[in-house]
C-alpha cells in the first residue's frame, strides 16, 4: 500500500538530494501495510516527483524526535520546534530507495479531479500505475 504526501518543494529537495533521511508528521497513516511514498511538491511546484521506501515510523515526544534525528531531519531546530508547537507526539518516518522521476508529473493530467492532501492521503493501484506512466 501507498500513501501520498505533501511536502514542502525545500525539504523534496534535500529528500531527493540524501541530506533528508526522515519526514516529520503531527498525524501519521494508521495502515501498517504502507511500505512506499509517493512525494508531492506542493506550491510552487504542484506536480509529483518520486517515490520511496519506508523504513521504520517511530512515534515519540517531538524532544526525543529531535534528539535521535537531528542530523538526518534536514531542518534546523527552530523549523522543527515550530512545526510541532503544542503537541505531545510526532512520528518520524524513515525515507530509503529513494526514486526521483526524470519527468515530474503534474497529477491533474491524468485525474483532473485530484485534490493535493493536507497531509497524506491514500493512493490507489490504478492511480499509482497512471503516474508511472507519466513519469
Amino acid at each position: 500500500m501507498r500513501v501520498l504526501l505533501s511536502i514542502k518543494p525545500k525539504y523534496v529537495d534535500k529528500i531527493l538530494g540524501g541530506s533528508k533521511k526522515y519526514e516529520f508528521r503531527k498525524n501519521i497513516f494508521r495502515d501498517e501495510e504502507v511500505r512506499e511514498m509517493v512525494i508531492y511538491s506542493s506550491s510552487p511546484m504542484k506536480k509529483i516527483v518520486g517515490t520511496c521506501e519506508i523504513g521504520s515510523v517511530i512515534e515519540d515526544s517531538p524532544l526525543i524526535l529531535w534528539e535521535m534525528f537531528r542530523d538526518g531531519s534536514g531542518l534546523c531546530e527552530e523549523e522543527f520546534f515550530s512545526y510541532f508547537e503544542g503537541k505531545e507526539r510526532g512520528y518520524a518516518i524513515e525515507i530509503e530507495q529513494i526514486i526521483k522521476f526524470k519527468n515530474p508529473v503534474d497529477p491533474w493530467e491524468f485525474d483532473e479531479n485530484f485534490i493535493p492532501p493536507q497531509s497524506f492521503q491514500y493512493i490507489t493501484d490504478s492511480f499509482y500505475s497512471k503516474l508511472c506512466d507519466a513519469a
